[in-house]
């Protein structure tokens, strides 16, 4: 039987790719997006449009937090699987709107979670973030780390997530996978991303910020990779406690004892010098950047680096495209998507 999907976030960058590969593989999908203005809502919409080139496709356009939205979506798309991908983004903008982050990453979250209760869904599957792991210094990032130090309301917000949906699968027998992205690159990116800056500042010859002189190291991960985990992931139900008896965990298997609920990281495992990825889109427009060298900007992290062996273990799969690769792909997509 076709499998059916909702997919909250269907007309951002993540959740279109998602999409897109869910469509290939013959799922119903039903798309969930606000459309909001965070930045170019004509990039989300022309996603959108790429999407409801398929007879597999439908899109409702809400907020997550409107009050029965999430609801009336799930009713019509009679879900398998919820893959929630939707949420205010954004570290620096937390500085600016922190309220933003509460009405969609805590209250939406939850009208997700009675939804997947609601229509009692096989899989829950929730994006997280790197960001949680805040003050932890140590490297590379791995899921039983502590994370209870975030330095943004984006990141505490997330952690949020993380603990009401632990607690949404122990009430109510809920599977339910979190997952945490590092910093997510390619076609169809956020505008707001720095390898969608650099690449509009380089080609147009206006200064592009490097924030601590570029001395600080991200896991960056193409969005092909990260789909493909994600993917995987589904078919990678959490096991209810009750039916554990001849289960063996994966190693380093965050399952909790309590519930049918994991986190797991998703990255490319590979913790890249920020000046090295500036140099790389250089190499690819074949012109130097004009640098803006700036101090670290309150929140941020000087590195990022995933541990993602247990993503491996769960499902066979390891992201494999190289940070100079994956930028080649970005600058021929903006070259070919504003035709330059």
């Amino acid at each position: 039987m076709t499998r059916r999907a909702l997919v909250t976030g269907s007309a951002g960058f993540i959740g279109f790719h998602l999409c897109r590969h869910l469509l290939g593989q013959g799922w119903q999908v039903a798309g969930f997006d606000g459309m909001t203005d965070y930045y170019d809502v004509a990039l989300k919409r022309r996603r959108h449009q790429i999407l409801l080139q398929s007879e597999g496709f439908t899109a409702t356009e809400a907020l997550l937090e409107e009050d029965g939205a999430v609801a009336r979506a799930a009713e019509a798309a009679e879900p398998d699987v919820i893959v929630h991908l939707a949420a205010q983004a954004g570290v620096r903008y937390s500085l600016e709107n922190p309220r933003a982050y509460l009405d969609a990453n805590v209250i939406g979250t939850f009208n997700v979670m009675e939804a997947a209760k609601d229509h009692a869904v096989d899989h829950l599957l929730m994006a997280s973030t790197s960001s949680v792991y805040g003050a932890n210094t140590e490297m590379p990032y791995a899921e039983a780390h502590a994370a209870d130090h975030p330095l943004t309301i984006y990141a505490a917000t997330k952690k949020a997530d993380e603990a009401m949906g632990h607690a949404w699968a122990h009430l109510h027998d809920l599977p339910t996978t979190m997952f945490r992205f590092f910093t997510v690159y390619g076609p169809w990116g956020r505008p707001d991303m720095a390898l969608f800056k650099f690449t509009r500042g380089i080609l147009e010859g206006t200064p592009i910020d490097i924030y601590n002189h570029g001395e600080m190291r991200r896991d960056f991960t193409y969005v092909d990779d990260l789909v493909e985990g994600i993917v995987r992931l589904i078919d990678a139900v959490p096991p209810l406690p009750s039916a554990r008896a001849d289960w063996t965990p994966a190693p380093g298997d965050t399952l909790s004892p309590a519930a049918p609920w994991r986190v797991v990281n998703i990255g490319n495992s590979e913790s890249v010098r920020l000046l090295d990825f500036v140099e790389a889109i250089e190499a690819e427009i074949g012109r130097p950047a004009i640098r803006n060298m700036m101090e670290m900007q309150a929140g941020d992290v000087p590195a990022t680096w995933a541990d993602a062996r247990l993503l491996h273990a769960l499902t066979g799969h390891r992201s494999e495209t190289g940070f100079r690769e994956g930028v080649a792909r970005f600058v021929a997509w903006y070259r070919d998507y504003y035709r330059i």
